[in-house]
């Protein structure tokens, strides 16, 4: 799985083995890759190492939630043992290395295809603007 990123998110999320940290990856990419849809998708899965491309692809499911809490109840519900707690730590070190991953733009466009309160989940500020 990507070396740079399981190494990132390895070492961000403070998993003692790679194992765990693979387990968070796969757990968290394969329940948001189902979060999107079209282009947004296409790219999203394009940009990730090949490795963690085809893992990831192969699981998505299309069951999106309205909310940022939401999914992370997705993730804890799909994650053995795990809490909401413990798929919300999971859920923002996978998906702030993978935004990082990503660049900025794809980044705009998919956080744009999202509810509010993913941008959090990404470790960037979660601003509207003001009308």
């Amino acid at each position: 799985m990507g070396g740079d990123l399981l190494a990132a998110v390895r070492t961000s999320g403070r998993y003692r083995t790679a194992v765990e940290a693979e387990r968070a990856v796969r757990e968290v990419l394969a329940a948001f890759a189902g979060q999107l849809t079209g282009e947004e998708r296409v790219a999203f899965l394009g940009a990730l190492p090949p490795e963690t491309a085809v893992i990831v692809a192969g699981a998505v499911r299309d069951e999106r939630c309205r909310t940022a809490s939401a999914f992370v109840d997705r993730v804890a519900a799909r994650t053995e043992g795990a809490t909401h707690a413990t798929a919300r730590w999971d859920t923002s070190t996978v998906l702030t290395a993978v935004g990082a991953h990503l660049g900025a733009e794809l980044l705009e466009r998919v956080l744009a295809q999202l509810p509010r309160g993913y941008a959090l989940l990404f470790g960037r500020a979660d601003l509207t603007p003001t009308v």
